[in-house]
């Protein structure tokens, strides 16, 4: 689907004919012998047992696995998943004591510099990875995203865990729920993507993003004091307006995830090759990292509302 996660916005997780033009071409077309050498066995009037015997034994062994085929597979992406997480929290931790000057929040003075480096520097090697994967996937380039993220979401944790004791743990408790919830359902088929829910998740991104820039308007140009802006301000029957979107959001990056696990299926049924696992995992990461946010801004403003 075009309409899906832009780091799956490449022909090996759409197109499965895109897959030919890829080094080493599709498996079926591996086992089909040059046109010259079936000439040439056919010339010499008979078969050639040894190659016959060699093919034999190939179909005979164990499937091979992605390090033999040079394909992407589920669980290669799996454990290329967990690395990146693996340094996105590495680095959480540091952006957690840059931010605090410490292991514990003990002083209100915290420093918004690593929120503000990771942020900054996660958006554009984003855009980089997004816009250059087409030619050519650089792991690096996510590892280095992986690791600004890292610093982004350590530092504004540390900036949360000051204001409102506690709410780290709850946000990263809620984000993991929802992550395994919406996995265990989609492995087991109780839902899947759709052209028709894919629409309307565009269209409730769209409304999403203009609501967001008019907020950040308000609270630049001091239409609002609040440290939501409109999220806080407005109230729906004693609700929050940012708790109302914060949950509609929430929904939106479950199906996000949803579309993110579709296309990673979408790759290992085209055979994508293997590197293809790497901007996988970075997809996944991007849905992840805007769930905890979201998340994590829900609670503020619950806590700010007490």
């Amino acid at each position: 689907m075009a309409l899906n996660n832009p780091a799956f916005n490449n022909p090996a997780f759409q197109d499965p004919r895109a897959v030919q033009s890829y080094p080493g071409g599709a498996r079926a077309a591996s086992l089909t012998p040059p046109p010259a050498a079936a000439a040439g066995s056919a010339s010499r009037g008979g078969v050639d047992l040894a190659a016959q015997a060699q093919m034999e034994g190939a179909f005979a062994g164990p499937p091979a696995g992605s390090a033999e085929t040079g394909r992407m597979t589920i669980e290669d992406t799996v454990v290329k998943t967990a690395v990146l997480f693996a340094v996105l929290v590495a680095t959480a931790a540091v952006g957690w004591v840059w931010t605090l000057g410490g292991l514990v929040p003990t002083t209100p003075n915290v420093s918004a510099l690593p929120m503000i480096v990771g942020g900054l520097a996660g958006f554009v090697l984003a855009l980089v990875i997004i816009f250059t994967s087409r030619k050519k996937v650089r792991p690096a380039l996510i590892f280095g995203y992986a690791a600004a993220e890292g610093l982004f979401v350590g530092g504004i944790s540390a900036f949360f865990e000051v204001m409102y004791p506690g709410i780290v743990l709850q946000a990263t408790l809620a984000t993991l729920v929802v992550v395994g919830v919406t996995l265990a359902l989609f492995a087991s088929g109780k839902i899947r993507a759709s052209a028709r829910a894919t629409k309307i998740f565009l269209i409730a991104m769209v409304g999403y993003l203009v609501f967001s820039l008019v907020n950040v308007g308000f609270m630049l140009f001091g239409a609002t004091d609040s440290a939501f802006g409109l999220r806080s301000d407005i109230q729906i029957f004693g609700i929050p307006l940012g708790v109302i979107i914060g949950i509609v959001v929430v929904l939106m990056a479950a199906y996000s995830l949803v579309l993110d696990f579709d296309q990673v299926q979408q790759g290992v049924r085209n055979g994508a090759p293997r590197q293809y696992g790497w901007l996988s995992a970075f997809g996944i990461m991007v849905t992840v990292v805007w769930l905890y946010i979201e998340i994590l801004r829900i609670l503020a403003i619950l806590r700010g509302s007490e």
